[in-house]
């Protein structure tokens, strides 16, 4: 069975590393991304949509194929407050989740973090918990929340404390707290790729430690 991917968040660590794989695995015909400015990726298989994340009649009729993955998240920082971030965080995901749903594909991955909590007291745990709380209602017949910890690999923007505090988060999770230890951004894409073509009904949330073990269901 030849599949169509939809990506959303496929210019961030996770999403490019996603794309490339996607680009390279027979199982998919053809990959749509939808992102604010051109990839700059060249291939047959590869489909670019332009779009406003914030209106939706300009991508909805475009959403179509066989599964929506998302790897779509900001920082604080990049947002530019809490607002922006909760808006491309959760209203921008659930927005292209419900749309997917209406538009008949019943393959659904999202990247979550480790943590995640809708009652959390923290912010970003708590707009993600919300998220997966709000995504797990639609009714995909197949869904999968990956909930990674801290990940690494080449990123557009420099994140000057990430890049000091992974070291440590590594050596400290080697022998403590292991569930927390870092992982790459192809090993989270590989994971999400898997979720689609190894499916678990039984299982839809994937909390850190298990992400690793999804990476090698092939």
């Amino acid at each position: 069975m030849k599949r169509t991917a939809n990506v959303i968040g496929a210019t961030g660590l996770v999403g490019k590393q996603l794309v490339q794989l996607l680009l390279k695995n027979e199982n998919f015909e053809k990959v749509r991304i939808f992102v604010r400015r051109s990839s700059g990726i060249s291939h047959p298989k590869l489909e670019e949509q332009l779009i406003d994340f914030g209106h939706v009649e300009s991508w909805a009729d475009k959403l179509t194929g066989d599964v929506l993955f998302s790897a779509l998240g900001t920082t604080l920082k990049q947002a530019g407050g809490k607002e922006k971030q909760y808006e491309t965080d959760v209203t921008f995901n659930l927005n292209f989740a419900r749309k997917a749903k209406e538009n008949g594909i019943e393959n659904y991955v999202l990247v979550s973090s480790v943590g995640a909590n809708a009652k959390s007291r923290m912010f970003y745990p708590r707009i993600k918990g919300e998220l997966d709380e709000a995504v797990s209602k639609i009714g995909f017949q197949n869904l999968a929340i990956l909930r990674p910890a801290s990940l690494t690999g080449d990123r557009e923007e420099r994140r000057l404390m990430e890049e000091l505090s992974v070291p440590v988060v590594r050596f400290v999770t080697k022998f403590i707290f292991k569930k927390y230890r870092p992982i790459h951004g192809v090993t989270v894409a590989q994971s999400m790729i898997n979720a689609v073509l190894h499916p678990e009904p039984e299982k839809t949330i994937w909390e850190a430690a298990e992400v690793f073990q999804l990476a090698e269901n092939d």
